[in-house]
């Protein structure tokens, strides 16, 4: 990874996989560590997290969205986060399976990422695959791996995040009980074209919508909810014109930066938790980033003081 992100974007699919696999094998290298400083500096893309129960239609709406981005000549990045193989550890369904995308295409990358043992519905590797990605492609996916009621851990990890409803299951008042109706900035019922089910889903989503937005005051947004189906394209355009109003939204509104800046700082206090427990994270002190401090650098910095007496954690 000696020529950097330069490199990485210059180098298409094989580099960017080569630069994913190092960060996963070292990611307190200090190659690892540049290339993140850089790409955190240099971001280029929306990053959009999908998110919903098993069985909503996640891949599915997936793939729409990468074929609408594309016909549209953006370049994509997905992040598929797949449950985990109890013997292997690795990404128990693979992107081959999850997403339909044409190997051929360069201005597609997919990328599979076990959970392993975390229960937010993303994976170890996410929040750095993002931001090499954010700084190579237009268009950031990022789709959960579908485990129900902990799947907010997305909301720290993209700019805009998508709730999938499927109508019929009751998901909607699952959603009103776990507090996830307080995460999506747009909900989109997928199986749209299901007639009357799908009208009582929209009704019902915007119900719990309402209800989150009584309890904690008005919004400078209010989450649209749209009638997708992704299998026929039904509703898809009407999806990602939406994605990027929202887009447009925070980068006009200047709450872009600092929802980013909120974000390196809560994946800074989760990276160090996760190295030296609560004790370490206690004993690294004040965790707040500076504006424009790169949250890879401090995380190393970190590292550095806190590995000494590790043991004592």
């Amino acid at each position: 990874m000696s020529s950097g992100l330069e490199g990485v974007r210059a180098g298409g699919k094989a580099a960017l996989a080569r630069a994913l696999a190092t960060l996963e094998q070292t990611p307190d290298g200090a190659d690892s560590l540049a290339l993140l400083a850089e790409a955190q500096a240099d971001p280029r893309g929306v990053v959009v997290g999908l998110t919903g129960p098993p069985g909503v239609g996640k891949s599915t709406l997936s793939g729409a969205l990468v074929r609408a981005w594309r016909e549209a000549g953006r370049s994509v990045g997905v992040i598929a986060v797949d449950p985990s193989s109890r013997r292997t550890g690795g990404a128990l369904l693979g992107d081959r399976v999850r997403l339909a995308t044409d190997p051929e295409d360069p201005g597609v990358f997919v990328r599979s990422m076990a959970a392993r043992d975390r229960l937010g519905g993303l994976a170890d590797l996410t929040v750095a695959g993002m931001v090499l990605m954010r700084a190579v492609f237009d268009m950031v996916l990022i789709e959960t791996v579908g485990v129900g009621q902990s799947e907010t851990d997305v909301a720290n990890v993209a700019d805009t995040v998508v709730l999938g409803v499927q109508p019929g299951a009751g998901d909607t008042l699952q959603f009103m009980k776990a507090g996830i109706a307080e995460v999506p900035d747009v909900v989109a019922v997928t199986k749209g074209d299901m007639g009357a089910a799908a009208e009582q889903a929209r009704g019902d989503a915007a119900h719990a919508l309402s209800v989150a937005a009584a309890e904690h005051g008005p919004a400078d947004w209010t989450p649209p909810v749209l009638l997708v189906a992704a299998r026929t394209g039904t509703g898809v355009t009407a999806l990602t014109d939406t994605l990027d109003a929202h887009a447009h939204h925070l980068r006009h509104n200047g709450t872009l930066a600092a929802h980013r800046h909120t974000q390196a700082e809560h994946w800074l206090r989760e990276a160090v938790r996760d190295r030296f427990g609560r004790y370490g994270l206690a004993r690294a002190g004040d965790l707040c980033l500076d504006p424009g401090e790169c949250p890879f650098r401090r995380l190393q910095a970190v590292v550095a003081r806190l590995a000494d007496t590790a043991t004592a954690f």
